[in-house]
């Protein structure tokens, strides 16, 4: 199993600012849903585990901006995945323009799932596909 998500967008001119620049939110999105991508590449479905009392949430995000996108550009999220400790689990995510390979943005995405009481909880879906991931560093 790869530990690497690879997933390729395109600027719409909406997302982008009176700067003629992507928007700072929309990077968020941009990463959320290659989060969401990679999970379901790993058998992990959202809309299931809410069926199941499981919600998965942020609970820290880290952005480094290093240069802006453009409307038109075309672009890759790549994504990784780390368990951190015991019920954490940790989403490195870098953005690349494609016609330069230039690096646009570093993401540290932290989260935990919780139970259907509420409870931080890594469910069995995804502890099945934690043992092929890499354990982060708690320091």
């Amino acid at each position: 199993m790869t530990n690497t998500c690879v997933l390729e967008f395109k600027v719409r001119d909406y997302e982008c600012d009176m700067d003629q620049v992507v928007n700072n939110a929309v990077y968020l999105h941009y990463l959320e849903h290659a989060r969401h991508e990679m999970l379901g590449t790993l058998g992990i479905q959202f809309g299931e585990l809410l069926r199941e009392g499981v919600s998965l949430v942020v609970t820290r995000i880290e952005v480094d901006f290093k240069a802006s996108l453009r409307s038109g550009d075309v672009f890759e999220v790549r994504s990784t995945l780390q368990r951190l400790g015991r019920l954490r689990l940790q989403f490195h995510q870098n953005i690349y323009r494609v016609s330069d390979q230039r690096w646009m943005l570093g993401a540290v995405v932290t989260g935990t799932a919780l139970n259907a009481r509420g409870r931080p909880e890594i469910p069995p879906q995804i502890e099945a596909v934690l043992p092929a991931l890499p354990q982060a560093s708690l320091a």
